[in-house]
């Protein structure tokens, strides 16, 4: 352990530090621990990095920050590893075999040098995520288990990103770990043949992860940069290594970034949430703007065309719009209808249906709602009725409107959703009070 004097945050920070530190940290310590372990004990992976950051929460406010905050949390989770096993009746006789072990995990996860790509991907935390969408999970309980081991994401995150019920999530994971024990599942990389069909899962599972930090599904802040960072991160690795360079993998990234680039500009200075329209376009950041048009021209490369093309493409056309008014709607509008072609999802229909009153008015919109496929299963979803509510206050139906975001914010879970459906509230009755949109 580093003995350097411990570095003091200011109190209330340490929260937010531990917080970071998780998201950032979590996924490669259970990549570490399980790979030393075996897959079939990757729950005692998860549980003793968890404890680890409990630990932290409970010992840093009165003790400080280590300097070296990630190696604290490896010896920390290291002496808890040791704690289950030696109380593990699996484990006993072993101790002389598993303290090696350990003691070399440590020191590759404070010592070694930045990952590089040659044959093989290196990055622990990206091995990892192959081995999670093993072709023999289904695919939805590939991308869960992906998103709690390395991501760290709760059950109910998960559950909003898949619009399941949370007990339904929990299920699957523990299927999925039931599985990896039964099978002894090797945690040594396969071939590049092998690799390739687990691919698409891998992709979805950042898809996902930005997704949650682009909108949070619950908690305090409607962005958790950190996320969007973190997904970028192990995209470039992805499209580094041979099995990853692949179009679809580069239309990805090219979504991330012209979605990375409007974050500065997604929240007002009291948090709440901005529109596209409201948003001032002189605070997106250029540099990401820049990489997602080259990561669009290298996504060009082939004939397929992926749903994270078609995103891609609907992002570039809202990013490099100099306002509002010169957004092409109509190419949008093309665009989503390819992209229900291939995903008839409800949600990609709702995001058409806004496309669809942009070009050809509200009440257009609103008919494609309620001719959605599958629409029952957003009627929790507060996004639906949020929509609905906009496109009945611009077809001068006030009460409609009113009726639409009370219920969407009784639905929302973030507290600048509630602040920004309070003010649409407001502005439905004050149209139905003045006889006026």
């Amino acid at each position: 352990m580093n003995r350097s004097p411990p570095f003091e945050p200011p109190p209330g920070d340490i929260g937010r530090l531990v917080d970071h530190l998780f998201r950032r940290e979590a996924g490669r310590l259970v990549a570490i621990l399980t790979r030393r372990f075996g897959a079939q004990h990757l729950h005692l992976a998860e549980d003793v990095v968890q404890d680890a950051l409990v630990r932290a929460m409970q010992t840093w406010p009165f003790t400080g920050v280590p300097q070296n905050p990630s190696a604290w949390l490896l010896q920390t989770a290291k002496n808890r590893a040791f704690d289950h096993t030696r109380r593990a009746s699996l484990w006993r006789g072993r101790q002389e075999t598993l303290a090696p072990l350990m003691e070399d995990c440590l020191h590759a996860a404070v010592a070694a040098p930045a990952p590089q790509f040659e044959d093989e991907i290196r990055d622990s935390q990206l091995r990892m995520m192959f081995v999670c969408c093993h072709p023999e999970l289904p695919g939805e309980t590939q991308v869960a288990l992906t998103l709690k081991t390395l991501c760290g994401f709760g059950e109910r995150e998960i559950a909003a990103a898949f619009l399941a019920h949370e007990a339904a999530v929990t299920k699957r994971l523990v299927r999925a770990r039931q599985l990896l024990r039964e099978k002894s599942i090797s945690l040594d990389l396969p071939e590049a043949a092998q690799l390739a069909p687990r691919l698409a899962a891998v992709q979805q599972a950042l898809y996902l992860l930005f997704n949650e930090g682009y909108k949070a599904s619950h908690g305090e802040s409607l962005l958790r940069g950190d996320l969007c960072t973190e997904a970028l991160r192990l995209g470039k690795l992805l499209a580094a290594h041979p099995v990853g360079d692949r179009p679809a993998t580069h239309a990805l990234l090219a979504l991330m970034h012209f979605n990375a680039a409007r974050l500065p500009a997604r929240v007002d200075d009291a948090g709440g949430m901005l529109r596209l329209a409201e948003q001032d376009r002189r605070r997106w950041d250029r540099e990401h703007l820049a990489r997602g048009i080259a990561e669009l021209e290298r996504s060009g490369a082939g004939e397929q065309v992926t749903r994270f093309h078609l995103e891609a493409g609907i992002a570039a056309c809202h990013s490099l719009a100099a306002d509002e008014a010169s957004t092409d709607w109509r190419q949008i509008l093309t665009l989503y209808d390819a992209l229900l072609a291939l995903d008839a999802s409800p949600v990609v229909a709702l995001n058409r249906a806004v496309a669809l009153a942009r070009v050809h008015g509200p009440a257009a919109g609103l008919r494609a709602i309620d001719a959605m496929r599958g629409r029952e299963a957003l009627e929790n979803y507060h996004l639906r009725h949020a929509v609905a509510g906009q496109l009945w206050l611009e077809s001068g139906e006030p009460a409609k409107a009113a009726e639409s975001f009370r219920r969407a914010h009784a639905l929302a879970a973030l507290g600048a959703e509630r602040m920004f459906l309070d003010g649409r509230i407001a502005a439905a009755e004050a149209a139905g009070d003045t006889g006026t949109e």
